[in-house]
């Protein structure tokens, strides 16, 4: 296996090089960028950002660490995260000075999708849990209205957690039917 340094040296040539380095570290910063913003439409331009930038720097780069391209492609990571983050303090800085209302990302918008769909569904998912038999209905309420863990839920319904994860399981089951019936 070819090391990060020799990949980022034939990249200045072969782009299929830094197509090897891109697949080996896309995924470790995509991850990185989500849990430093919270938004996975951030950490997909911010991670796009980050290999763009590698790209254009590829000369630039030195072998400091061994063979390994990490440290060099999470410098640029940090730095744009940090300006992503400068960024972000300045509009909603901005917003609050003008009584806007704070940004509004593309996740917030999925949400109101999201709520829309589930209001329209409503009636359909009551009428369903009502005709869940009365130990499934009772296991859903459990696990997924009160979150509790499927130990506790089998504690309180009398059985195993295996039984207890088998009647979400077809509880679940039962109301995605019922809602795909309902949307077609």
């Amino acid at each position: 296996m070819r090391s990060d340094a020799d990949l980022l040296r034939l990249a200045r040539e072969d782009p299929e090089a830094f197509r090897e380095f891109y697949e080996r570290y896309a995924l470790w910063v995509r991850s990185w960028f989500r849990r430093q913003t919270g938004s996975e439409a951030a950490a997909l331009d911010l991670t796009a950002e980050t290999f763009a930038q590698a790209w254009h720097a590829l000369r630039r780069f030195k072998d400091l660490a061994d063979g390994s391209g990490a440290p060099w492609l999470f410098g640029i990571a940090r730095n744009l995260l940090r300006q992503y983050h400068k960024h972000n303090r300045i509009e909603t800085a901005a917003r609050a000075r003008l009584g806007l209302a704070t940004s509004f990302s593309e996740d917030g918008f999925d949400r109101v999708d999201e709520a829309d769909r589930a209001q329209s569904l409503r009636g359909v998912l009551s009428d369903a849990v009502g005709a869940l038999p009365g130990e499934q209905r009772a296991a859903l309420e459990l696990r997924v209205v009160e979150q509790l863990p499927y130990e506790e839920v089998a504690g309180r319904l009398g059985c195993s957690q295996n039984a207890a994860r088998l009647r979400v399981s077809r509880a679940l089951r039962a109301l995605s039917v019922s809602v795909r019936g309902a949307e077609s």
